[in-house]
């Protein structure tokens, strides 16, 4: 199989019509890889994402084919549709956290968004709102407005993408509420395939692109418990010798055996299965 595509997490093969989409273990923070691994993250984070797929199977397609994959990649790769990518990320807010938060403290507003005033860190926002972003390969995405992206995608294009963003994040909050748990932000990825239809893509409400939260813990005002990578950029945050450039830093074993227990716990959380 040839490698198409190789990522910060993830790696795409071709293989025919199909593509073979897998997971690594690498974990990366302000867009930088670094040179720790967590055991496990793979195969956890594409366990969640399929779970979430047959959740939202209704609402959305998605490029899932099977999970017939050589045997070296069970369990934390998928066989795939191939899919024109849209080159936009598709963030829903519900919650002011990160990037969002940064922006908002800035300007009062998010990708052309306006917030109320007054609003602290992680207060729950009046409603989900849409605050897509460039999506870069390498260096760092870049808050756009959905204006912008109409002048590239049309206007039919870019409200299906919004529209369909938030009615995604919508059942899966209500979802995860019931479990316990708050689904911050999120970032989903569309592609269309050979009949022009969008289609869900990449994966989907991970704690690698999506910030989850303890619901019995939250308290606006602070950062708040997270189940997700959170933990990592934490760790990273208190390192005074890092630029966050490459190379990063080696990750220490606490920090990697408390990561893998909290992606563990939300898989968890979530799909009530027990990880094995």
């Amino acid at each position: 199989m040839e490698l198409i595509r190789k990522g910060k997490v993830r790696e795409v093969y071709a293989d025919g019509d199909d593509v073979i989409l897998v997971a690594s273990d690498r974990v990366s923070v302000y867009d930088v890889v670094l040179p720790t691994p967590v055991p496990d993250k793979g195969a956890i984070l594409t366990q969640i994402s399929l779970w979430w797929f047959r959740q939202f199977a209704d609402l959305v397609p998605n490029h899932v084919i099977s999970e017939d994959v050589p045997e070296e990649w069970k369990g934390r790769a998928v066989r795939c549709k191939r899919l024109e990518i849209v080159p936009v990320e598709c963030i829903v807010r519900g919650y002011l956290a990160g990037g969002g938060l940064e922006s908002y403290r800035e300007t009062g507003s998010v990708s052309g968004v306006a917030f109320p005033p007054g609003l602290v860190e992680a207060d729950r926002l009046p409603q989900p709102v849409f605050t897509p972003s460039t999506k870069a390969d390498e260096g760092h995405d870049e808050y756009i407005s959905v204006e912008e992206i109409a002048e590239d995608l049309g206007e039919e294009t870019t409200n299906r993408l919004r529209d369909l963003s938030l009615e995604i994040y919508d059942r899966g909050a209500e979802i995860a509420r019931e479990r316990g748990v708050l689904i911050a932000d999120t970032k989903f990825e569309f592609g269309k395939d050979a009949d022009g239809v969008l289609t869900l893509a990449d994966e989907v409400l991970t704690p690698d692109s999506s910030r989850f939260w303890k619901a019995s813990e939250y308290e606006p005002g602070r950062g708040q418990w997270s189940y997700d990578k959170q933990f990592v950029r934490d760790w990273s945050s208190t390192l005074t010798g890092w630029d966050r450039t490459y190379p990063g830093p080696e990750i220490p074993a606490d920090v990697v055996a408390e990561t893998r227990a909290r992606y563990i716990e939300i898989y968890e959380q979530l799909t009530g299965d027990t990880w094995t």
